[in-house]
């Protein structure tokens, strides 16, 4: 990107050895059904803790990453509960699944003004700025926009009740363990099989590595907004499982994982300016402003064409990348790995 719009924005160089590491050792023990669950519910518990952990420094209002981090585990948490609870769900988790996508759409808006009052922040804090007057003034717009949407957002997060949830959730997640443990007793007295872990980590796999192709292919054909959004949601649903893959000790993952953050990297830039572009229209569109700051108002329009030209630069680097690269191509050929020998692939590490 032309001038990066945070800090961690910064591009990683993925290893080029293959995503696929070293065979498993052959009659390595695959994954049984209750450890596995074990281990994912204990991941459900940590994004649950982390979740909730920034609840108090989100409702001060001044924390920015708060609000970043605590969106990030709530996307975490619903991945890990997606995974340990397959359709059809309980009524009481989905309404629990509900509330965490609540909170994540309606820390929406905050996060999106923080990125953009910490970009255009950096633009004013040069000693040359061009059109300092013009980006003042979307500054200020921004300001403006960030204080009404977390009036909002604290209004609706106060529906929620996030202490309820999460002693809520805790229990149920509690109880869902000793329910497990019974039957997992039960099946080993009578001699029954466990249910396939794998088959279901597998299946879950195929439909997020599918939508991410599908997506990927779409915007290679209508390079639409609304498209390569969809993209980057992907990409996000991918590598939160993949995530969980990496914790379960899969070899590959972790060479996975960096190409994904990169691609992630790439498509969030582009979001930021997408969003940007959509704020200073939406301030043109005010007709006070455009009343009493005509030549201001011009100057603005400039900055639009400007952020197009950066927002094309990146577009065209998220097509490159993902079009057929040699990283696309790696990471390709381990997820056709793990669909097809999940029994070889997905063992204890």
């Amino acid at each position: 990107m032309h001038e990066g719009l945070t800090p961690s924005h910064t591009a990683t160089v993925v290893r080029t050895e293959s995503l696929l590491g070293t065979e498993a050792p052959k009659g390595a023990p695959l994954l049984g059904y209750e450890e596995s669950c074990k281990k994912v519910r204990v991941l459900a518990l940590r994004q649950l803790n982390r979740f909730i952990s920034y609840e108090a420094k989100v409702l001060k209002g001044d924390q920015a990453e708060a609000i970043h981090d605590m969106r990030v585990a709530t996307r975490r948490l619903q991945q890990v509960l997606d995974l340990l609870y397959s359709k059809p769900r309980e009524p009481e988790l989905r309404r629990m699944r509900r509330q965490i996508r609540r909170c994540r759409r309606v820390l929406g808006e905050v996060r999106n003004c923080d990125v953009l009052l910490e970009y255009v922040g950096k633009l004013l804090g040069r000693k040359r700025s061009a059109r300092r007057e013009a980006w003042t003034a979307v500054h200020h717009f921004l300001l403006i926009r960030r204080s009404d949407s977390f009036q909002r957002a604290m209004r609706k997060l106060g529906k929620i009740n996030l202490a309820v949830f999460y002693v809520n959730m805790k229990e149920f997640l509690h109880r869902e363990k000793a329910s497990q443990h019974s039957i997992e007793h039960s099946n080993r007295s009578t001699g029954a099989l466990h249910p396939d872990f794998v088959k279901h980590l597998t299946g879950a796999l195929e439909s997020a590595w599918g939508r991410f192709e599908q997506q990927v292919a779409q915007s290679h054909r209508h390079s639409r907004p609304e498209i390569i959004h969809a993209s980057r949601i992907a990409t996000k649903r991918l590598r939160y499982l993949l995530e969980i893959i990496h914790e379960l000790g899969t070899a590959g993952s972790a060479d996975a994982l960096v190409w994904l953050r990169q691609l992630q990297t790439h498509l969030g830039d582009w979001h930021d300016l997408e969003v940007l572009e959509q704020m200073m229209i939406e301030m043109l569109a005010r007709r006070e402003f455009l009343r009493d700051h005509l030549p201001l108002a011009m100057e603005v329009e400039k900055l639009i064409l400007r952020n197009r030209t950066n927002k094309a630069g990146l577009e065209a680097k998220y097509l490159l990348m993902s079009r057929e690269s040699a990283e696309m191509h790696r990471l390709k050929e381990w997820v056709s790995y793990l669909l097809a020998s999940p029994s070889a692939a997905f063992v204890e590490g």
